[in-house]
């Protein structure tokens, strides 16, 4: 069987689902071994072993004593992994574990560790969190896992064709909000749903990023963005949850990325990861700019100095 789609809207590649009666992934699959001029098994192999790096993060960035390159961030993932594990969570073991794994990720690419770009470095910690974490507590199997990885790839390459990725090109929307997206249809998907309620999960989780700046305090992935990938994965939870009661988003989600796109080109430049402006720009986010960089510093590690 031939599947006719392109990676230009999440409509046509729902549309395509449907009529074949198909899950995203296996449709992407197929689609992918076809253009690569490999087999599917082979492509499946490829992306299982993306899922091996992304489950090998999470016991070494929950460690203690973990710390970014900077000394600024760590530790944070051992805190929430402690509460989960002792069941006295205030949100229950499956969104808690979310949590701390996304955290985990998150700080072992601020230690230098070996991640998976899910879509960017930045905002790594949110798929890994999303999708391991419905293997561990919902019991999906680990080739559905697999799978579901390459529906959030197709979402991601969508909002690549009419968007952007980046945070230094449209905000943190575009990394934590892409990947919140990416999260929610691979949720959505290994919980049975349709087609169409990843498109509408895809929809409200990226309305509810919306307009969300890239601010990084010193100029570095840490502060405000390990946070910022445990609320992407429990944005990605609710967006799916919505979706797969039959929750529809009022806006389609081809239409939530061309909204994304132009919030994102009418964005200031100080709010797209100049640290310029935002949370970088506080008394506090000063303070810590001086305790990386000196006293002296009049620069950030992305711009340079302006003296």
């Amino acid at each position: 069987m031939e599947f006719h789609f392109d990676y230009h809207t999440i409509a046509s590649i729902v549309r395509t689902a449907t009529e074949n009666n198909t899950r995203i992934s296996e449709l992407v699959l197929k689609q992918q071994a076809d253009q690569l001029e490999r087999s599917e098994e082979d492509v499946f192999r490829q992306m299982e072993n993306n899922y091996q790096v992304m489950t090998a993060c999470i016991d070494p960035g929950s460690e203690k004593d973990i710390r970014s390159t900077s000394g600024l961030t760590g530790g944070s993932a051992y805190k929430m992994r402690q509460v989960s594990e002792s069941g006295k969570s205030l949100t229950g073991s499956l969104m808690s574990s979310a949590l701390y794994r996304a955290l985990a990720v998150s700080e072992l690419n601020a230690a230098m560790g070996r991640i998976v770009a899910a879509p960017t470095a930045g905002s790594c910690g949110i798929l890994p969190a999303a999708v391991l974490t419905m293997e561990a507590e919902k019991g999906c199997s680990h080739d559905d896992c697999v799978m579901a990885l390459f529906t959030a790839s197709a979402v991601g390459m969508v909002i690549a064709d009419n968007a952007c990725l980046a945070g230094a090109e449209g905000g943190c929307q575009a990394e934590c909000g892409s990947a919140a997206a990416m999260a929610a249809a691979a949720i959505t998907e290994l919980s049975g749903g349709t087609p169409e309620m990843v498109a509408h999960a895809v929809a409200i989780a990226l309305k509810n990023i919306l307009g969300l700046v890239c601010d990084p305090v010193a100029g570095l992935v840490e502060i405000p963005c390990i946070k910022r990938n445990a609320s992407g994965v429990a944005g990605a939870f609710v967006a799916a949850e919505l979706a797969l009661a039959g929750i529809e988003s009022a806006i389609p989600a081809d239409e939530v990325i061309w909204a994304m796109k132009k919030v994102g080109d009418a964005m200031s430049s100080t709010l797209k990861e100049t640290a310029e402006g935002g949370l970088a720009a506080t008394p506090s986010g000063k303070k810590l700019l001086e305790r990386v960089f000196g006293s002296n510093s009049g620069c950030n590690s992305c711009n340079g100095c302006r003296g």
